[in-house]
């Protein structure tokens, strides 16, 4: 600014104009002292995404804050963008599964109705079933994975993959699940959309003997249970978005890989920079 008024000979106040500049933020210019980014803070940035490949930059700041390092966000992403540290994970789209197969069973009510917070462990799950490939992604190629996960902390509490999306492979993690809920003053709902397998009666039987509530969403809407839909992303991101897989062996184990460090290791912001494990152990603590 000072150079161009030497060099044109005219007032400030045009060249604040001209440069659509304040005279506030000149001055402050002035007199501020900028300092260039530590080399430890680009080090400590570039390690934690080189560890979390689906961190974006408020994560990257949260798992900064967590070491012991104070940094604006906003310092975060710039120092992101300059050394090209930016996440790109999530840009990839790809065709949805769809298990509807119409009104082939029991279509129960939507008890849930997007309310996704909770202050309880184990009093409201969300499961779905989705679909991940290997190899040279060809129909020949694909495996289906289901997850049912507690809206307390967001873990993903019981889990499957298998080639087919039979009832059986929604069942078996269910089982599992409800074998290792504790003792609750409460009762559990379950909420899924509106897939072959959730009306099946072997599905709403067990359900129903172990006095859980059935929740669907409401035909051919996915933001009925958007929290699944979000966690499966996540995890395609994490897995076969960005990964080749040669064979289901590898698949399987890939998943399992990530599904262990998703529960136990990435952070999020809404569990105070926890990850979904740790808050649980962290509250269980405090209630204690």
């Amino acid at each position: 600014m000072t150079e161009l008024r030497r060099k044109f000979d005219v007032k400030l106040v045009v060249v604040l104009k001209a440069a659509r500049m304040s005279s506030s933020s000149y001055h402050d210019a002035r007199h501020r002292k900028y300092q260039a980014d530590s080399s430890t803070l680009v080090d400590e940035i570039r390690s934690i995404r080189l560890n979390n490949p689906d961190y974006g930059y408020r994560t990257v700041t949260l798992a900064l804050k967590n070491k012991g390092i104070q940094a604006n966000h906003k310092a975060v992403l710039r120092i992101m963008r300059e050394n090209n540290l930016l996440c790109q994970a999530f840009n990839r789209r790809t065709k949805k599964y769809n298990s509807y197969k119409g009104n082939v069973g029991k279509i129960a009510h939507n008890r849930l109705r997007r309310r996704f917070k909770t202050d309880r462990s184990f009093q409201k799950v969300v499961t779905d079933v989705t679909e991940v490939r290997w190899g040279e992604q060809t129909v020949n190629e694909r495996a289906y994975f289901t997850a049912y996960i507690d809206l307390y902390n967001g873990e993903i509490i019981e889990w499957a993959v298998d080639r087919k999306p039979t009832v059986d492979f929604v069942t078996r993690p269910l089982k599992r699940l409800l074998a290792k809920r504790p003792d609750l003053p409460y009762r559990m709902t379950i909420h899924s959309d509106q897939g072959f397998q959730y009306q099946n009666h072997r599905y709403v039987n067990i359900l129903q003997r172990a006095h859980v509530f059935q929740s669907m969403s409401r035909k051919a809407t996915c933001l009925d249970n958007a929290v699944a839909e979000s966690i499966f992303h996540i995890l395609k991101v994490g897995t076969v978005h960005n990964h080749r897989y040669k064979n289901y062996k590898e698949l399987e184990s890939g998943i399992t890989n990530y599904i262990d460090y998703y529960n136990h290791r990435r952070i999020k912001a809404k569990l105070a920079g926890m990850s979904p494990v740790k808050y649980r152990e962290h509250t269980s603590q405090l209630v204690a």
